[in-house]
């Protein structure tokens, strides 16, 4: 099993690369990835998830990728087709972090990879497919092309990996297999540990519409500790605001603040055909705090 990525078989099915990263629009860095890609992939589909994944703050984007990841593929028709994300948000680009290759199998229906820096993104995941019975395996990918930018390893080191992955060839003497334990951010500590709030009651995105997605899950899903009738807490000037849950934006007034559980089974804080970051002067990072019933921690 070490080192084995789809079969020639799975890579006739439509094999698929997703991609997950905070460089944004502009610049020539989306296009130069996918270009990449596309010379070593011809013909693989080549998804752009989400390019402005919280900037320089793995864990964050790390939990967004953890809810984004499952609900993009239970949208997908019920095939086993093969899904790699070339992930980067990779403040530690150019040092010694590790560059890796990780292999989730269990619930999420399809082999899935991930390729991305080893500095924590990739935390969440792994987390979440081993709750679920699932088996995450991981490769420090110890090949190198022949130019390899200090600033730019998504597309001088991530996009080839993930390109070969997705062509079905084995990983052979690219990588070599490493400890799930020894992965950075591995161990659950007090301040970012899987269970615990500290990490995850904050705004981690805001989205186009101004609705500001927190870190924390519903009651009921795994590790979710809101509760369908809790008040939520939401820091800004002045001290914040109060807001209560609703099941979505036509179940309350037009410019009503509420929180629902959104389509990637994250709490969200939004207003009704309104900015929830300008009505409640939120940002990036604003605390969530959970009022009644008593948040479990």
């Amino acid at each position: 099993m070490m080192g084995r990525v789809p079969s020639a078989a799975a890579k006739r099915s439509a094999a698929m690369i997703f991609l997950y990263t905070d460089f944004g629009w502009s610049g020539p860095y989306v296009g130069q990835m996918r270009a990449a890609l596309a010379a070593r992939a011809p013909g693989t589909p080549i998804i752009d998830l989400m390019h402005d994944a919280p900037a320089f703050d793995p864990p964050a984007a790390g939990r967004l990728l953890a809810a984004i990841l499952p609900a993009t593929l239970a949208a997908l028709p019920l095939i086993t087709i093969p899904a790699v994300f070339l992930a980067v948000v990779d403040p530690g680009v150019g040092t010694d972090r590790r560059p890796l290759a990780v292999s989730l199998s269990g619930k999420l229906g399809r082999p899935v990879w991930l390729v991305g820096p080893d500095n924590g993104l990739f935390r969440p995941l792994i987390h979440d497919t081993i709750a679920t019975g699932g088996l995450a395996e991981a490769w420090e990918i110890t090949w190198r092309p022949p130019a390899l930018s200090v600033s730019f390893h998504g597309r001088d080191l991530f996009a080839p990996v993930a390109a070969r992955v997705a062509e079905g060839r084995e990983l052979g003497d690219w990588a070599r297999p490493l400890a799930v334990d020894d992965l950075t951010g591995a161990a659950p500590s007090r301040e970012r540990g899987e269970g615990d709030t500290a990490g995850n009651s904050r705004i981690l995105y805001i989205d186009s519409y101004g609705n500001g997605w927190t870190g924390l899950r519903p009651t009921g899903s795994l590790d979710g500790t809101v509760a369908p009738d809790a008040r939520l807490w939401v820091g800004g000037p002045e001290g914040g605001r109060a807001v209560e849950a609703a099941r979505t934006f036509g179940a309350v007034p037009r410019g009503a603040a509420f929180w629902y559980v959104n389509s990637s089974g994250l709490v969200e804080i939004a207003v009704n055909q309104g900015r929830a970051d300008q009505v409640l002067g939120f940002t990036l990072g604003s605390p969530v705090g959970v009022r009644a019933p008593y948040i479990r921690l």
